[in-house]
């Protein structure tokens, strides 16, 4: 087929001035992000936007400022230096709602960077283990060039795309960028058996990456029919499907599969999701749709945050001022599950950070970003316990939030806090 060429015969049709999506996490297409950079002394203005990224972004490196900007929907840690060195933006965007930034042309893509599993007999390929936003920017970019890799793990669901789609392949053979559990502390074990304590049998969860969540996964191997309707799963969940814990029996959305718009774990896990039927991975603006989380009864949102306030504001994007992460789906999230019949939304986080300052404070650090407000949240956890906010007043909370703080701050923290209302 003619549309099979080099990554840099197939970035020639980038030109200056042009907006181009890569799809996200561990599918980031980096053969042509790379062959993309190396084009830059050609190239002037061209906006690469993305949500989180694995692996190399070399088209953030500041020195080619005046040939690329990044602009994150959700900022990894490859393009974070570029909020401070000014070559990078950071557009907030609810996960459930950038599909449709692209889709009313708010932002119009010129041209889409994928990364697929190798056509199969009817000529379909499959986005894998990252949809997100990514049949959006290939339905509306002018111009669709894709990373072909048998290594992809073909996924059912909306990431299935006929190669008639596709304008130009380039055909590779790499490793999907993995991450491998790492161990966790044993007072993330704690916040994880505190977490579990709270989820009934035929609940449906959502969870991120990272050792919380696979403690609190750790914990439900006797837990009986639960379902899984969550932004991303990682390694931490096979175990339990193995098991027929989760299930997917009790769910009201998409009921008998686990549902997904990303995935980010170690082989095992991509092994696991290739050609399985029990995995379901759609497009964000659906998975992320509030009216439909709400549908799953007994949703459990497990979240976490950077710091929570006593009354209980969460910022989980950033440091103060300093942009750090992303809204990403958490307000999508923990919204669909205080709408659930016998929902739950919890924000699960150490009560310290690795330089012993706590994570529960009086007030939000300035220019700290609130990404979801006092009255959307039910349950904090730290390994200190469960404060329940739900129907408290603010003074409740205050003394909810101190007790769970760690013990060395809680009489500075209640007293900062009074202060400040004096």
């Amino acid at each position: 087929m003619s549309k099979y060429v080099t990554a840099a015969e197939a970035v020639k049709v980038v030109k200056s001035d042009d907006r181009v999506y890569v799809q996200a996490a561990a599918a980031a297409p980096t053969i042509l992000t790379k062959a993309l950079t190396e084009r830059a002394a050609e190239l002037r203005n061209v906006e690469v936007c993305h949500l989180h990224t694995e692996g190399e972004a070399p088209y953030a490196n500041p020195a080619l400022a005046a040939s690329f900007h990044v602009n994150s929907f959700f900022i990894g840690g490859n393009v974070r230096h570029t909020l401070k060195a000014g070559n990078g933006s950071y557009t907030p965007v609810f996960l459930s709602e950038l599909p449709h930034l692209f889709r009313k042309n708010v932002l119009p893509i010129d041209v889409a960077f994928i990364h697929v599993s190798p056509p199969d007999r009817h000529g379909y390929c499959s986005l894998g283990v990252s949809v997100e936003a990514t049949l959006a920017a290939i339905e509306n970019a002018k111009l669709v060039i894709a990373q072909v890799n048998p290594q992809m793990p073909r996924t059912f669901g909306d990431g299935i795309i006929h190669v008639d789609e596709i304008d130009y392949l380039v055909e590779v053979n790499t490793p999907i960028y993995s991450h491998e559990e790492i161990p966790f502390t044993k007072e993330e074990e704690r916040i994880g058996e505190y977490v579990a304590s709270l989820i009934d049998d035929r609940s449906t969860l959502q969870m991120g990456i990272g050792s919380i969540p696979n403690a609190a996964l750790s914990k439900l191997k006797n837990h009986k029919d639960l379902g899984l309707h969550t932004e991303m799963f990682s390694d931490g969940v096979i175990d339990l499907i193995e098991s027929d814990v989760i299930n997917c029996n009790y769910k009201g959305t998409l009921r008998g599969r686990v549902l997904a718009t990303f995935l980010i774990g170690s082989k095992r896990l991509y092994d696991f999701v290739n050609d399985n039927p029990f995995i379901e991975m759609k497009e964000s603006s659906m998975v992320n749709d509030t009216a439909r989380i709400r549908k799953n009864p007994k949703m459990v949102a497990i979240n976490s945050a950077i710091e929570v306030d006593v009354t209980g504001q969460v910022c989980a994007d950033s440091i103060g001022a300093n942009m750090y992460s992303g809204v990403g789906g958490q307000m999508d999230f923990i919204r669909g599950a205080s709408l659930s019949e016998g929902g739950k939304a919890i924000i699960a986080l150490p009560s310290i950070t690795k330089r012993g300052e706590s994570r529960i404070v009086p007030y939000l650090k300035q220019g700290a970003g609130v990404v979801s407000t006092r009255s959307h949240v039910q349950y904090i956890i730290t390994e200190y316990g469960i404060a329940d906010l739900y129907g408290k007043t603010l003074r409740q909370r205050v003394t909810e939030m101190v007790r769970i703080a760690h013990p060395t701050h809680q009489e500075s923290i209640e007293r900062a806090y009074y202060e400040m209302l004096h």
